[in-house]
């Protein structure tokens, strides 16, 4: 690839993928619409990405500049049976891509089980329950097998197992708690000798849509130092934003381990997100290169600093405006000052409120010891004071962001009926109506 192609490609890509990331989460998004498997599109979604990019100073659009010929002639070798390899042939294939076209080919099964006190249990579940406990025992061995054992069979608990030749291979032990919004991962764990093959994310996608479906969308589990990068590769965070009263006394307590969660996206169907973000992003490299062919004009370096220049316009280098430049962020910068004045005002206002004295200043350990246990990003009012004088906030976003932290960790370590917490309300709710007054509120 020539030079300036590459320089190209690296400046389109990573602005396009940033574009096709705020779609994937995007709540409004096509992509995760009833409508997507009946649309008439070649890739659903890919208007909203296309229309994201910006435009240029004729006002045309990136998707007016890619003839829609182009893209269902790109997303047909994407799609293109004769043109695809398996998962052996693609370095770069997500890790359970093995797993999933085993369970399409009826290799592999998984099945939602668990022991009852009150009704018959078939006996082939009992068969997968015990092989599920000899998995746990073997590959967990700091657990004790009594413990293991107990929560197995206890009925309050469910299995997911994952099945191969009528055999249990691996599988997750959770314990649902609807009443409190969240699901205790308990064991995780799949067969030595059916390790790296993507068995255990595949058991972890199919779990989430399990709870999905069940309505329950957070995961809370204590990992020990060897898997929490594991539990980080499938979504998980030690930074807990479920309110510590819902949790509490609930989950079983782990010494030497750290509490993860993982929030789940009602609209995702992760069994298939990993194939559908691959085929996304192979299109998206399609029109980058598709994009690169018809970049022919090669402009010379600028000479005007030899001759003593020390500054000139962006819109006077050759070329950015048909890159698709605008001058918005000149337009931007400008907002943004205009921004720190409001910004300013507001903080004065919430220090002076009634409300507001549990959060002038961090929160000290000797009052709260566990607090930063519990709060992973803190926030106060001292500290956003500074960054408001060092020039911080960009946008408005930054600003209402950080100040909302500070309710929202509040609610988090401090019960519903604690003065804290009712503090935090108060002072939120004069908060909005601050923004609103300075016109920077969006309902």
């Amino acid at each position: 690839m020539k030079p300036d192609r590459q320089q190209m490609f690296r400046v389109l890509l990573p602005q396009l993928l940033d574009a096709l990331e705020r779609e994937i989460f995007n709540d409004n998004s096509a992509i995760w619409g009833p409508s997507n498997t009946s649309s008439n599109e070649p890739f659903p979604g890919m208007d909203s990405i296309l229309n994201e990019q910006g435009s240029s100073k004729s006002g045309s659009s990136m998707k007016q500049c890619i003839p829609n010929e182009t893209i269902v002639k790109i997303v047909g070798s994407i799609t293109d049976p004769s043109k695809q390899v398996g998962p052996a042939g693609l370095p770069n294939s997500a890790r359970d891509e093995g797993a999933r076209l085993e369970e399409e080919k009826g290799v592999l099964r998984l099945e939602v089980i668990q022991n009852s006190l009150y009704k018959d249990v078939p006996k082939q579940h009992l068969l997968w329950l015990v092989g599920m406990q000899n998995v746990y025992v073997l590959q967990l061995p700091r657990m004790p097998k009594e413990y293991i054992a107990r929560l197995v069979f206890d009925s309050k608990h469910k299995t997911l197992c994952l099945i191969k030749n009528n055999a249990v291979i691996g599988g997750i032990c959770f314990r649902q708690f609807p009443s409190q919004e969240f699901t205790e991962v308990v064991f995780h764990a799949v067969s030595s000798n059916e390790q790296v093959k993507g068995y255990g994310t595949h058991l972890m996608n199919h779990l989430k849509d399990y709870h999905v479906q069940c309505g329950i969308y957070h995961f809370l589990t204590y990992a020990d130092q060897y898997a929490i990068g594991y539990f980080k590769k499938q979504g998980f965070t030690d930074n807990i934003s479920l309110p510590k009263h819902k949790y509490e006394g609930y989950i079983k307590d782990y010494e030497g381990a750290t509490l993860m969660q993982c929030t789940l996206n009602p609209k995702i169907c992760y069994k298939q997100l990993s194939k559908v973000i691959k085929r996304q992003k192979e299109i998206v490299q399609g029109l980058v290169e598709w994009k690169q062919s018809k970049i022919n004009k090669v402009y010379p370096g600028l000479t005007c600093f030899k001759k003593g220049v020390s500054r000139i316009p962006i819109e006077n280098i050759p070329g950015i405006q048909e890159s698709g430049w605008t001058p918005s962020s000149v337009k931007e910068e400008e907002h943004s000052n205009v921004n720190q004045k409001h910004f300013l005002h507001i903080w004065n206002r919430l220090k002076a409120h009634n409300s507001a004295w549990p959060f002038l200043e961090p929160v000290k350990t000797e009052i709260a010891p566990d607090y930063y246990q519990y709060i992973k990003y803190p926030s106060d009012l001292q500290t956003i004071g500074e960054k408001i004088g060092q020039g911080y906030y960009k946008t408005k976003k930054m600003f209402i962001a950080d100040v909302n932290r500070i309710f929202n960790n509040c609610r988090m370590y401090n019960d519903p009926n604690t003065e804290y917490y009712k503090y935090a309300g108060n002072l939120q709710k004069f908060f909005i109506s601050e923004l609103k007054e300075a016109g920077l509120y969006d309902d």
